[in-house]
């Protein structure tokens, strides 16, 4: 990618890259600098051809064509969407994939169809416990030894929330095709993987769903005997965009500017402490927006006069009582990495 890029490449093939720290300050994470995340190659589609299917425990399954569902009730959702291994490269031990950093986050304004609606039509069976949902990427996956699809699954509950979309908009456009043109899910408050790109098919299952990304991966693994658990809503967190890491402030007042966001709860609080003390400073925040799903704005001001290197850290809290832990929480396949993050920054 281009030194203008707004995107910072984590790995080309395929295309994996972080969102740029310049590009944080955006309550709307503007889409050519939305971070992205791929398992495999994009795959190429014609959206006056494509098709999603809905089958499997219905009383009456059918196909919808893109320009149907735009002729469909449609609903908008800003949702702040993070990848599952955002921080990976925090854990210790390190944790195998995507050495992400901690920008693997974005927010975007989503407009589609609720989920609710194609279920309602095809009617769901007594007998249905999940929704499983088909991407066109896949490939062979050394670590499965097969060729894998992508596919995931939802609880039935949360799959009827009506703000669960199949999207046909990101940010009022057409979503582009790293994004998951020309139909994905976005399923508001969980990690990224649940939210399937390249939308085929969505299938109501009486057993819970066993697939690769399912039971293989986007799984808590403690590596301990203990069995694995599901990967699901964003951990309370937050981060630092204002002073950038590595940048030159002169002394006086620091203005501190941040988000934090959680998939658990609203955000309460944040604290922001100068140095590797436990002083804590409490932040105010400066919500941007209505929707429950996004995160929320928060600042602070803070007096910083001694020149040379500083320290700085942010921590939250939401409304389910959980904080963002010092240390990371380890996990064999580095997910839900959440802990306070320390950017450095001079001042001359």
């Amino acid at each position: 990618m281009p030194e203008s890029s707004p995107l910072v490449p984590v790995r080309d093939v395929p295309p994996n890259a972080e969102i740029h720290p310049g590009e944080l300050e955006h309550p709307v994470t503007p889409t050519p600098a939305f971070f992205v995340r791929c398992n495999f190659p994009v795959p190429s589609i014609d959206p006056a051809e494509h098709r999603i299917r809905i089958g499997g425990a219905v009383e009456r399954a059918f196909v919808v064509s893109v320009e149907e569902l735009r002729a469909m009730e449609l609903r908008t959702v800003e949702v702040t969407t993070e990848c599952a291994g955002n921080g990976r490269i925090g854990m210790q031990p390190p944790a195998p994939g995507v050495p992400w950093d901690d920008r693997a986050v974005s927010t975007a304004v989503w407009t589609g169809v609720p989920l609710r609606l194609l279920l309602e039509r095809a009617g769901v069976s007594d007998d249905a416990v999940e929704v499983r949902f088909d991407g066109a990427d896949g490939g062979e996956l050394a670590e499965a030894g097969r060729f894998v699809s992508y596919a995931r699954s939802l609880p039935l509950e949360k799959a009827l929330d009506p703000d669960t979309l199949v999207a046909l908009e990101m940010n009022g456009e057409p979503i582009p095709a790293e994004h998951g043109a020309p139909t994905r899910l976005i399923v508001p408050g969980w990690y990224g993987m649940a939210s399937v790109k390249w939308l085929t098919g969505i299938e109501l299952v009486t057993e819970p769903f066993q697939g690769w990304f399912q039971r293989d991966r986007y799984v808590y693994d403690p590596d301990t005997g203990e069995a694995p658990t599901p990967v699901t809503s964003m951990r309370v967190r937050s981060i630092i965009h204002r002073p950038l890491e590595g940048s030159t402030v002169k002394p006086g007042t620091l203005h501190v500017r941040g988000w934090a966001w959680s998939g658990d709860g609203s955000i309460t609080k944040v604290e922001v402490a100068l140095g590797g003390g436990d002083q804590w400073v409490e932040a105010a925040l400066e919500s941007h927006t209505t929707s429950p799903y996004a995160w929320v704005g928060w600042s602070c001001s803070l007096e910083v006069r001694t020149p040379g290197r500083h320290l700085l850290r942010s921590r939250a809290w939401d409304s389910a009582g959980e904080r963002q832990p010092d240390r990371p929480p380890w996990n064999r396949l580095g997910y839900g990495q959440n802990a306070v993050r320390t950017i450095a920054f001079e001042v001359h």
